[in-house]
């Protein structure tokens, strides 16, 4: 028998859907406070518990015992490609085309530079609305390393393919907006570019490990993404990057440091670039910080990416239902597409009061989501971890604060360093 909205909708529906969600059981594998209810995984994903275990491993033995010689006994000396094709498998990418390393930003300057050595055109096509510092790193790539290059910024999605011409050389591009949520066609935009002999990069920021991709299926050219969001490799993770087979060897980095040359311990004066995906490595790399990652990765991949993309898609209809349900009388706008398919692992509201509504749900109500400029409210739906009674609170909470208008204090309205 079908259920009406109300039943969808109610804290019993919620209890059922837990208990037969085949994902369920991972959750009992992270951190989670008892009196939090987690919304800002598509900001800094939960802490798996092997963490701490692994960290302490390498520290003690690894590290502390073993001292410099686990460059070979321990594997460091490959982790960031070993780490790559994990990453590999989650993103839809072919073995040896994913590297872990550097961040997000870094890896953006390295591959935009790589692309724009291979294509004469002077336009660089991207989104007004893109993350800030995808845009500030294409505007400082231009100022000093530029030879005529221009950014051509559109004013929204609908705009993008008409502005990638035969005069644009590369569209960087992000799959999963960070304020809105709202999913590009990866394949259909990439199709598009290629038929007009440009070349794409996309940032999977806010899709790695929460929306299914494709990026072989795609053609994609050039891809980055972070490890601290829904890959769970804690603050400050390194970021890794994808680069299509095709082009790995037509193309150099401007960033050639060590372990990006062809024999590292060879200690020649000039530069020559080792093979395929490991010529886009860089300096040393942070082994704590990529042990830390491994664990989160390891973990994720033992969930299917269909049913994770199906709990995330299900997670989005119920908080945007309930919304709808128990919260639209107070003046909230959906800020992110009403068809789920268009969106990523998160859904957003507009309010003129969102930031104070969102510091009373985070600090008073346990309640953590997070809250962007101008008057977005954020709220991300890590598939491992969050579930459909996490949802069902958080928005009776949210009620409870417009009800009885707990965020109309001046406190609420003093805005922190991190928002």
């Amino acid at each position: 028998m079908q259920q009406n909205n109300s039943e969808v909708g109610s804290l019993e529906a919620c209890l059922e859907l837990d208990a037969r969600d085949s994902l369920a059981h991972f959750r009992c594998h992270f951190e989670l406070p008892e009196d939090t209810i987690y919304l800002d995984g598509n900001s800094l994903g939960a802490l798996p518990k092997a963490t701490s275990q692994r960290l302490s491993e390498v520290v003690q033995l690894e590290w502390g015992r073993d001292l410099i010689s686990s460059w070979n006994k321990h594997g460091w000396w490959d982790a960031q490609k070993r780490l790559g094709d994990k990453v590999g498998r989650i993103i839809g990418a072919e073995l040896g085309t994913v590297l872990v390393a550097d961040s997000t930003s870094v890896n953006l300057f390295k591959v935009v530079a790589a692309a724009l050595d291979l294509h004469p055109g002077k336009i660089i096509v991207s989104e007004q609305a893109n993350f800030p510092t995808d845009l500030y790193m294409l505007e400082g790539l231009i100022r000093h390393m530029g030879r005529g290059h221009q950014l051509r910024l559109v004013n929204s999605p609908e705009d993008i393919l008409a502005a990638i011409d035969s005069d644009v050389a590369v569209a960087v591009l992000t799959h999963v907006s960070y304020r809105t949520g709202r999913m590009l066609d990866m394949a259909a935009i990439t199709a598009h570019a290629h038929a007009r002999g440009a070349l794409v990069v996309w940032d999977l920021a806010h899709s790695a490990g929460a929306v299914q991709l494709d990026l072989s299926g795609a053609d994609v050219d050039f891809a980055v993404g972070c490890g601290y969001k829904f890959l769970n490799g804690g603050p400050g993770a390194p970021g890794f990057l994808y680069v299509a087979e095709r082009l790995q060897d037509k193309v150099q980095q401007p960033l050639s440091g060590w372990f990006g040359h062809a024999r590292p311990f060879a200690f020649e004066p000039s530069f020559e670039a080792a093979p395929g995906i490991q010529r886009f490595q860089c300096g040393t790399p942070p082994i704590l910080s990529l042990t830390a990652l491994e664990v989160g990765l390891d973990l994720i991949l033992q969930a299917p990416q269909e049913a994770v993309r199906d709990k995330s898609v299900a997670l989005g209809c119920l908080f945007k239902r309930l919304m709808e349900q128990e919260c639209f009388e107070w003046g909230f706008r959906l800020a992110s597409p009403p068809d789920a398919s268009q969106r990523g692992s998160q859904i957003c509201f507009a309010h003129p009061e969102g930031y104070a509504i969102m510091q009373v749900a985070l600090i008073e109500k346990g309640v953590v989501g997070d809250f962007r400029s101008p008057d977005i409210l954020r709220f991300g739906f890590a598939p491992l971890y969050v579930c459909y009674v996490d949802v069902w609170e958080a928005v009776q909470k949210l009620k409870l604060v417009m009800q009885e208008r707990l965020w109309d204090q001046p406190r609420h309205r003093q805005r922190a360093a991190v928002t």
